[in-house]
């Protein structure tokens, strides 16, 4: 119970409750912290960023093992009760503000790892803005909703298969670190949880001839994931100009046209969007 208490009493200090707007619900379990931490591999030399610190239930034990702690805090009251908190340690930066919308090439330093426990309304475009800044964020461990995790694990043939899977997994090895009982958390939430480790590369992990088509593709393929692709992806084709029958241009890129996008590993994808690229 004592997590759960110094969580109930910092919300009461800073008169808060959790917000169900940034979907709060804080960890209150100092064995899953402990782990996370571990997962996170942190050596004297390393700085991290950790979005969403919410009362600080991750923030100590980051601190003690970082270089430099950088905290992104969207919720003003919990950014002014961080500060409060760690004001006597100079290495905690701690900046108020949307994660989403702010300029983290310019608030973190390059080589940063991330470390999270994202709230579930926006879990998946973190994932897409990590992806974005791989290259200036090289490695994330992420607390996510366990369905989320469960997306970008699976493979080829998975009913969890889906486009964020498909997408961070052109870019990135995902391994899961861990499951979180919705007990660890106040309030508790009314799913479960994962722990997952995402290992960004700076390049695809398949040769990909065009990416921003190769994104295209991934996404019209799954936007209609019960039709066959030569269905799913008639719009796309016709946008690209592309005159050859699709039957065609699928069977060359070796895809049977009349597969689903979930069957697809990562080198048919990107044969299919080099297909689209090629004029036709």
């Amino acid at each position: 119970m004592g997590m759960r208490r110094e969580a109930h009493d910092a919300l009461a200090a800073a008169g808060r409750r959790p917000r169900r707007r940034w979907g709060q619900h804080f960890l209150c379990d100092p064995g899953i912290v402990r782990r996370i931490v571990d997962a996170a591999a942190i050596d004297p030399d390393t700085s991290v960023l950790e979005i969403g610190p919410g009362l600080g239930a991750l923030t100590d034990q980051l601190a003690d093992a970082a270089a430099a702690l950088h905290l992104i805090e969207i919720d003003p009251a919990l950014a002014a009760h961080l500060r409060e908190r760690f004001a006597a340690r100079p290495s905690v930066h701690v900046v108020e503000g949307d994660v989403l919308a702010l300029a983290l090439s310019e608030c973190v330093p390059a080589g940063a790892v991330v470390v999270a426990n994202l709230p579930y309304n926006i879990s998946t475009p973190v994932l897409v803005r990590l992806l974005e800044q791989r290259r200036h964020l090289p490695r994330a461990v992420l607390m996510l909703q366990r369905e989320v995790a469960a997306r970008l694990l699976a493979g080829p043939g998975g009913r969890d298969r889906g486009s964020l899977g498909v997408l961070v997994q052109t870019y990135a090895d995902v391994r899961q670190v861990l499951r979180v009982p919705r007990g660890a958390f106040l309030p508790p939430p009314r799913v479960e949880s994962s722990v997952v480790e995402v290992r960004w590369h700076a390049t695809p992990r398949v040769p990909i001839r065009d990416e921003a088509l190769y994104r295209l593709v991934v996404r019209a393929a799954f936007g209609q994931r019960r039709k066959m692709l030569r269905n799913a992806l008639a719009a796309l084709a016709a946008e690209r100009g592309v005159t050859a029958p699709l039957e065609t241009v699928l069977s060359g890129a070796g895809v049977a046209p009349t597969a689903r996008a979930e069957t697809l590993d990562l080198a048919a994808f990107a044969r299919v969007a080099d297909a689209l690229a090629a004029p036709s």
